[in-house]
């Protein structure tokens, strides 16, 4: 997965408009412009598209968490040069405020059934025997049941012109 596919992916889900993903910027101590950001979520056949880069997605994450869960006292977090699955899927659940059963949860979302301990091995540190790489498809599939839980029914264009007299409302005043 690309880091502007997990942008759009994470836009989409949580419904965030142009000025809510600056702000996320901003809180994770990075200034993009509505331009770049319409850029970075452009596809890769455009010729407007900018990769967004390990340090720009690890700061719009840092600043997911803030949002979510508040600023954390001391120094701010430094943001990755390099990011991995695994980083990117421990800050999503850090954003979430998601225990290890509420992450299976969303996996499952998606028919995806792995078991708590193969889900911890992806929150190890890379040098610990029971580390795990975390592969695209994973990362996919929790986005994906991330989508499924938290994409608002009621996201969609309500332009849609209404067939039905009985689910039309009359005032008589």
């Amino acid at each position: 997965m690309t880091n502007n596919d997990i942008l759009r992916r994470l836009r989409y889900t949580f419904d965030y408009n142009d000025s809510k993903m600056i702000a996320l910027f901003e809180m994770g101590d990075h200034t993009a412009s509505r331009e770049q950001i319409s850029d970075w979520l452009k596809k890769e056949d455009d010729p407007a598209y900018q990769s967004c880069g390990d340090v720009v997605l690890a700061k719009f994450l840092n600043g997911q968490i803030e949002d979510n869960r508040g600023k954390r006292e001391g120094p701010a977090p430094v943001a990755e040069t390099k990011l991995t699955n695994n980083i990117i899927f421990r800050k999503l659940k850090i954003a979430l405020d998601l225990k290890a059963e509420d992450v299976l949860e969303i996996l499952a979302l998606t028919d995806t059934k792995i078991s708590n301990h193969e889900l911890s091995a992806f929150f190890r540190k890379p040098g610990h025997k029971h580390y795990r790489e975390c592969k695209d498809q994973i990362l996919r599939n929790f986005l994906k049941g991330a989508q499924i839980k938290y994409r608002r029914a009621d996201a969609e264009p309500a332009d849609e012109p209404v067939d039905d007299l009985s689910k039309q409302s009359f005032s008589w005043d």
